[in-house]
This record gives C-alpha cells, structure tokens and sequence, in this order.
C-alpha cells in the first residue's frame, strides 16, 4: 500500500488555508504592511525543507517516513530540530497565513503541526530508535523535537 507522504499533507493544508481565509467570514489580524512578514517565513520554511534534505542526500539515507533510516544526522539543521523539514513546512504554512492575514488562515498550520504529530513523527522516532538505539535516545535529550 502507497503510504501519504508529508508534502502532500502540506499542500492539502496550503489549499485549506486560502479555501477558509476566501469562503469563511474571518478576521482579519494581520494587516499591510506586517502581513508582507510572512515572505520572511517562506525564505526560512524554503531554506529549512532544502537544506535538511541535501544532507539526507549527502549521507544516503530516506526522506521518507516510513522507511528504514541507514544514517542519524546530528548535524546542521538537524542540530536545531529533530524534525527541520516539517519545522520548514510549517514556516512556510505560517508565511502563507501572514500574508492573507486572517484567522481562518492559520486553520492549515495548525492541521499540518497535528498531523505529523501524530501521524508521522511517532512512526519515525520508533524507526530511529530501533535502528540508532541509545544513541538516538541521546540526540532525543540533545535536540527538540521542532524548536
């Protein structure tokens, strides 16, 4: 079976975002020109789903969640977040409610943060810690989950 991998949950949250923040009578928070703050969270989310997954490719092991790792990365953007590229996917979520301003905006964020939660970050600490052992129970104690 074909699991849903986490972009495609990100792009379903992207389009819930605008879908709510155009159909839903909603309050509008953030107005011109502070909204334009939310280009500042496209360039960090962008920079946090790059360069986290050079370093996946650097060292040959998945991006995908539910495959076996072969490496533990402790370093660069993995020394700040455990989990940088969905960190960097929710900037970009963050971004995109900034600049439309409305509460409804937010909605997406907030499903996408749940949803790794619970859907994909477990599964993956499970394999880490199968595979890496104490040493992943190490980092875990080092280095946050998101921030």
């Amino acid at each position: 079976m074909r699991k849903i991998l986490p972009p495609t949950y990100f792009f379903a949250c992207l389009i819930i975002s605008v879908v709510l923040h155009y159909t839903l009578y909603s309050i509008e928070i953030i107005h011109y020109p502070f909204n334009l703050t939310g280009f500042l969270f496209f360039v960090l989310g962008t920079g946090l789903n790059i360069w986290p997954d050079q370093q996946l490719k650097k060292e040959k092991t998945t991006v995908k969640p539910f495959e076996k790792p072969s490496a533990l990365i402790q370093t660069g953007a993995y020394k700040i977040s455990r989990n940088p590229m969905y960190l960097g996917m929710s900037l970009l979520l963050m971004g995109a409610g900034f600049i439309l301003g409305s509460i409804a905006s937010f909605v997406g964020t907030i499903i996408f943060i749940a949803s790794m939660e619970i859907i994909f970050i477990p599964e993956e600490e499970r394999n880490m810690k199968m595979q890496f052992g104490e040493e992943f129970e190490t980092y875990k104690k080092r280095v946050r989950r998101w921030l």
